[in-house]
């Protein structure tokens, strides 16, 4: 049986959503924003001119989402799309005066969020934390697998109802992004 209050990839997935949504608390309803539409701003005040397709990747969100939020946005105008000069197939985004502002507006609120949350740990710590989520962050983005261990229990794990125990997923995969 899988123990999901042991198993990493539940409990990363958790710990996502509750801090997302608690991040979420400080700009939804002042700015009218979904946390999808906040993770476009986010990543197009951080780098403007990227395609839909390029904060799909960035985000780790699902294309559809993406597509959803920029759509939001483009309508509330806080998103802009132009023709890629380098490609006039592909469209490229970027925020508006509106939503550089808005923009401006939670860059502190998210930033005094994460140091109320890293407070919780001493500053070694938070230099370990950042570690190990990048060890993983890179680990994660090799092929899906399944090891050895879990292909000779894979019969008693179905047994169980768990399936196996997959690992090395990577972000861009659609099997991936669904949660444990």
């Amino acid at each position: 049986m899988l123990d999901l209050e042991r198993f990493l990839p539940y409990r990363l997935s958790v710990l996502s959503n509750v801090v997302s949504s608690a991040l979420a608390g400080a700009y939804a309803d002042r700015f009218a924003l979904t946390i999808p539409e906040w993770r476009v701003m986010a990543v197009l005040g951080r780098s403007p001119g990227l395609s839909a397709a390029e904060v799909a990747e960035r985000t780790a969100m699902d294309k559809v989402a993406v597509s959803r939020a920029v759509a939001r946005l483009a309508a509330a105008r806080r998103v802009a799309r132009r023709v890629a000069r380098s490609d006039r197939r592909c469209t490229e985004l970027e925020l508006t005066t509106a939503g550089r502002n808005v923009y401006n507006e939670i860059v502190p609120l998210a930033l005094e969020y994460e140091r109320r949350l890293l407070a919780a740990l001493t500053p070694t710590e938070a230099r370990s934390l950042d570690n190990v989520l990048g060890k993983l962050a890179r680990h994660s983005a090799g092929p899906l697998t399944v090891s050895e261990n879990a292909k000779s229990t894979r019969g008693k794990a179905r047994a169980n109802g768990d399936g196996g125990l997959i690992h090395s997923a990577t972000n861009t995969t659609a099997r991936s992004r669904r949660k444990p």
